[in-house]
């Protein structure tokens, strides 16, 4: 069977066939539904915050974003299966501060290593914890004032957190250390367990996932002394930060990020930056994210890998200060 002649002109006008065919592509991104992993279960607040954006993310977009649940291993597995998924823009994840600076030093096998495996578009939201004392059993009206009473006491105090490892154990871990203050980690299976301990006497205190304390804090039984956001937070407005209290350095939130696998193309990533960008802008999102109890951010991914790696320096010393290790 005849063919063509191969000619110069025509290998020539095939490569650049062939160059043009990821470009366009990528320049019809998305052309079908997108999957979101969220790597907690649902009706946690990554789970919520995330699926917010998402109703937004998807009109921007022009696609659905069919969400999964994919819980595990300190939300390592729905990660990994980020990670490990084809870079072509169509698997996005919803990680948090854990997968990026924190499970590293406590998990001896990761899947995955987010440095090398992950990239982010942008920075999604962030939760701060709030230092809490039960209004009946805690005198003190400012931290400096609690401060002074737990060094009074020859036992010191006893933290509350919702196990080790997780960053209100850490948050309290990084107060002692900051402080000066004795105090004895009492770990629980979560902020249901650990309010009645502390509304009851048995624990003192707890640097605590803000959303968690709302109603104890609106009705008086709990008293807010500090929250671990960088500026105050909008729903707490009398509520100081950790600087103004008098806690210097101490800037701790429970964040998000979306992430893809390495490799996804630029431009997919550039995207979704400015898609996220636009939804973060709109005060109606803004407002329905702080209903949640959370704060919408956004970055650039530049700006979202400077942020993780300075997270990780500053809980890779908080992980050393608890006396934790790889498991």
């Amino acid at each position: 069977m005849a063919g063509h002649p191969i000619t110069r002109r025509n290998l020539l006008l095939g490569a650049a066939a062939l160059g043009a065919a990821p470009a366009f592509a990528q320049s019809n991104w998305p052309d079908h539904p997108l999957r979101m992993i969220i790597p907690y279960p649902a009706g946690g607040s990554t789970d919520v915050l995330f699926r917010i954006m998402a109703e937004s993310l998807k009109d921007k977009l022009g696609q659905t974003l069919v969400i999964e649940n994919k819980p595990g291993a300190s939300g390592n597995i729905g990660i990994d299966l980020v990670a490990k998924s084809p870079p072509d823009g169509y698997t996005v994840g919803g990680a948090t501060v854990g997968h990026f600076s924190i499970n590293q030093f406590l998990i001896a096998k990761m899947p995955y290593d987010a440095e090398r495996d992950l990239v982010s578009p942008s920075l999604a939201y962030e939760l701060p914890n709030v230092a809490v004392v039960a209004a009946n059993h805690v005198q003190a009206k400012t931290l400096q004032e609690f401060i002074a009473f737990a060094k009074a006491r020859p036992n010191g105090i006893s933290i509350g957190s919702p196990g080790p490892g997780t960053t209100p154990h850490l948050s309290g871990v990084l107060f002692a250390a900051r402080t000066g203050v004795n105090a004895i980690h009492v770990p629980f299976r979560g902020a249901a367990q650990t309010i009645p301990a502390m509304l009851a006497g048995d624990v003192t205190f707890a640097v605590d996932n803000l959303a968690s304390y709302i109603p104890q804090i609106e009705s008086g039984a709990m008293r807010a002394l500090a929250v671990t956001s960088s500026q105050r937070w909008p729903t707490l407005p009398d509520v100081p930060t950790m600087a103004e209290a008098g806690v210097p350095d101490f800037v701790v939130t429970s964040w998000g990020a979306y992430v893809l696998p390495t490799g996804t193309p630029q431009a997919i990533v550039d995207k979704i930056s400015a898609a996220h960008k636009s939804i973060a802008s709109d005060e109606g999102m803004q407002k329905r994210l702080l209903a949640a109890g959370g704060r919408v951010l956004s970055s650039t991914p530049a700006e979202a890998k400077a942020f993780a790696a300075k997270e990780t320096k500053m809980w890779r010393e908080v992980v050393r200060l608890s006396g934790l290790t790889p498991q």
